[in-house]
């Protein structure tokens, strides 16, 4: 187990729930450890085959028709490639988003039905064998409530905390205790807000005037918006990195609409604005200060 910084290689084991998900949170920051030699590897959760065609561009066609699973698997054997990291499958299947008043049931045998143990032990089992120092996921609320999201961030927590116990998960490999947990701050409003009166000032229209209106609604009713519950601890500048990011967005084809959101903003407004990724650290067992610009900090 490491205990203060460390001289060997070190890794990053980033948890998420679909592929596509590894390209819309934290892409550009593992583009940017795994150029600098770090070993990164995403966990996806489940294969997202209940997913529909996002991208009108796709619409009709007919791997995707016929095999939803299939599609995505070489969308983000696609992507992995583009960003330079090692990509390791759970092996559960996509709850779906329920939608609907009252909202339905979820599948049998889904994802976001498992027990916690069953659902976290092919992850506890990846973390004994790949050995990361740090874990990234999602927070309590999933990034976003989808179910999936909820469940990978417990199965993490999960992990994070029973992975360098040995008398837990018996079978599932010696011991490693990771050094730091963090959350994934994606839907950061600071960022949002950032991004959306730099597009005003450049006369260009904002694609997120909706969602700032609704987090304002949100502060003024007394509730907490989305990503708010935890501050901003690290930001890993890795603008340099955000034409991969957006390489990896595309390859998931079915799920990415190429003139979509994602893209209302260029790379090089973005890396004039806001040239980070965020993200929260919620647990570390070395020495660190804060604010941080590496999620290894303390490490090195």
């Amino acid at each position: 187990m490491t205990d203060g910084p460390t001289s060997e290689p070190l890794r990053l084991l980033a948890v998420h729930a679909h592929p596509d998900d590894e390209a819309s949170k934290g892409a550009a920051m593992m583009a940017s450890y795994a150029a600098a030699g770090v070993r990164v590897m995403v966990a996806t959760c489940t294969g997202g085959e209940r997913g529909g065609i996002q991208n009108p561009g796709m619409a009709g066609d007919a791997h995707s028709a016929r095999d939803m699973g299939g599609a995505r698997r070489l969308e983000m054997a696609r992507a992995a490639k583009i960003l330079g990291i090692e990509q390791q499958w759970l092996g559960f299947t996509d709850s779906g988003l329920p939608e609907g008043d009252p909202l339905p049931a979820l599948p049998p045998n889904c994802f976001a039905l498992k027990p916690l143990e069953i659902a976290a032990a092919p992850l506890v089992r990846l973390v004994r064998r790949f050995r990361p120092h740090v874990i990234v996921s999602y927070d309590e609320n999933g990034g976003y409530p989808h179910p999936d999201h909820i469940m990978a961030h417990k199965v993490a927590v999960e992990a994070f905390h029973a992975a360098g116990d040995p008398e837990k998960y018996d079978g599932a490999g010696e011991a490693w205790e990771p050094q730091k947990l963090y959350y994934d701050l994606a839907f950061n409003p600071q960022r949002f807000r950032a991004l959306h009166f730099a597009l005003e000032d450049a006369g260009l229209a904002s694609p997120y005037a909706q969602r700032l209106a609704a987090w304002l609604e949100a502060d003024s009713e007394g509730h907490t918006p989305p990503a708010g519950t935890h501050p901003t601890t690290t930001q890993v500048d890795c603008g340099e990195f955000f034409e991969k990011r957006d390489e990896a967005l595309r390859a998931h084809a079915t799920q990415v609409d190429p003139d979509g959101f994602f893209f209302a903003v260029s790379p090089e407004m973005q890396r004039k604005v806001w040239p980070w990724e965020d993200y929260s650290l919620i647990e570390s067992r070395v020495p660190t200060t804060l604010p941080e610009n590496d999620l290894f900090a303390g490490l090195r």
